[in-house]
């Protein structure tokens, strides 16, 4: 007769069930962003009397705002002044592709999830990212 103890689910190293099924086992994190980036995909369909870069300018507009928030929330003058100087940069390409090549909306959002990249591994590494 098998004890409780060994037929008891597995546990992971955090002392946590494993997630069961394909979703489950993808960080909360990921499914969110993906579905905001798929919510940002079909945005031009939402507002259809604007051009789609518009509205995908606006979005990149949006995302500086948010890094601003975050960095705000951080409290540290020397995040907050990074962080504003790069919403700056992305607000200043989404204007300027307004009115110019879309290639430049395709860049700036490049450049967001880079950025992004960057700063999860390096807190993943333990770096901090803005000492």
């Amino acid at each position: 007769m098998a004890s409780i103890a060994t037929t008891a689910q597995p546990e992971h190293v955090s002392g946590r069930r494993r997630p069961r099924g394909r979703l489950g086992a993808l960080p909360a994190s990921v499914i969110c962003g993906a579905v905001v980036g798929v919510i940002q995909a079909v945005s031009p369909l939402g507002f259809w009397w604007l051009e789609p870069k518009t509205v995908y300018a606006l979005g990149l507009a949006v995302i500086a705002a948010v890094y601003i928030g975050f960095s705000v929330a951080d409290g540290r003058g020397h995040v907050i002044a990074i962080e504003s100087s790069v919403a700056g940069l992305f607000v200043v390409v989404a204007a300027v592709s307004v009115s110019g090549s879309a290639w430049l909306l395709v860049l700036g959002l490049a450049g967001h999830g880079l950025k992004d990249l960057i700063l999860t591994a390096a807190i993943l590494m333990g770096v901090p990212f803005h000492g």
